[in-house]
């Protein structure tokens, strides 16, 4: 299968770049980057030297004439929605995993984007990428939306609890560590050395972007804190909801009953650390009962640039396609 991935400069890109580059179904055939077109691929990822010791980054209309069958778009939001269209109406299938095609109303996109979406039109053919809650929906799918790091690791803990109704929909409470590669390749006064060593800091206050893509999936409303910590890959999420009050339930067996056929689902008796999945697609998750006052606490932990960006995207892939949705990706993390 033809392959190009457009934004393959930044963290999330350059990941899929190398997934892409090990895939046995796919053929890259270019890799843009706009402002290192022309500059190779292994000057700038080193890492990617001995996948891709020739490759150089394109401008991005050349992935737009270059008969692909699927583009993974990795650009910020805002600039997904400039490119899809064409690319839907030259028949080739989009992996977006920026924001723009995630939520399904425009005017929520508008309220937490700051901007009118350029094509609401389209968000009806969206296929929200989170496999193990939309396998069914991403069969064929032809616009993929991956969904963001937090939504991920947030709603594959707390999900099995929603649908089962045995925790509130109102006062959810979520808590969330992520590494610095989630805020991307740009640099800001946040991540300078200096500031982030040794240090832990609450953003996003009341207002995260990610908020309205948690709500939608879970159908629930919550209050979202995210924290940046200082290490460079790695999400760990802290869940906290009222229990409706029915019969008692095993909340670890609930989460068996909703995960054990989920190649890439880890169901923990002890809480996941922030280490444990990273370097894989793997997320981990546990659950507790407070009976003192009434709450579950759910927990999950991703790599943010793998289960919660990069290979999201080569999992609901290869769904999509009709392929093992393991193909291509890692199972095991990386220990220490």
């Amino acid at each position: 299968m033809r392959v190009g991935i457009i934004g393959a400069t930044g963290y999330a890109g350059a990941e899929v770049l190398r997934l892409c580059l090990t895939h046995p179904a796919m053929d890259v055939v270019v890799a843009t980057g706009e402002s290192n077109a022309g500059k190779a691929v292994a000057s700038h990822v080193p890492s990617l030297a001995a996948l891709a010791p020739t490759m150089i980054y394109e401008p991005t209309e050349t992935a737009l004439d270059a008969r692909l069958d699927v583009v993974f778009v990795a650009l910020p939001h805002g600039h997904s929605q400039r490119i899809v269209p064409e690319l839907l109406a030259a028949g080739v299938m989009v992996v977006d995993l920026g924001a723009d095609f995630r939520l399904t109303d425009a005017d929520e996109y508008e309220r937490w984007y700051g901007h009118a979406h350029l094509r609401p039109d389209l968000l009806a053919r969206s296929r929200y990428g989170l496999v193990e809650r939309h396998r069914s929906e991403l069969v064929d799918a032809q616009l993929i939306a991956v969904p963001g790091c937090y939504p991920t690791a947030t709603s594959l803990a707390l999900g099995p609890f929603v649908d089962a109704g045995v925790v509130e929909r109102c006062g959810i409470v979520v808590n969330a560590l992520s590494g610095a590669s989630g805020a991307g390749r740009g640099i800001s006064d946040r991540l300078h050395f200096a500031r982030m060593a040794s240090n832990a800091e609450a953003y996003g206050l009341l207002n995260h972007r990610h908020t309205p893509e948690m709500q939608q999936e879970l159908g629930a409303q919550l209050l979202f804190t995210p924290h940046l910590v200082p290490v460079s890959r790695g999400m760990l999420v802290s869940a906290y909801a009222p229990l409706t009050g029915g019969e008692p339930f095993d909340p670890l067996a609930l989460l068996h009953d909703a995960y054990d056929d989920d190649p890439f689902m880890v169901v923990s008796p002890e809480p996941p650390t922030l280490k444990d999945p990273v370097g894989s697609n793997l997320c981990f998750v546990s659950a507790r009962i407070d009976e003192r006052t009434g709450w579950l606490l759910a927990m999950s932990s991703i790599d943010n640039l793998l289960k919660g960006a990069a290979g999201q995207a080569v999992q609901a892939f290869n769904v999509a396609s009709g392929l093992d949705e393991t193909l291509g990706l890692p199972r095991s993390g990386v220990t220490p």
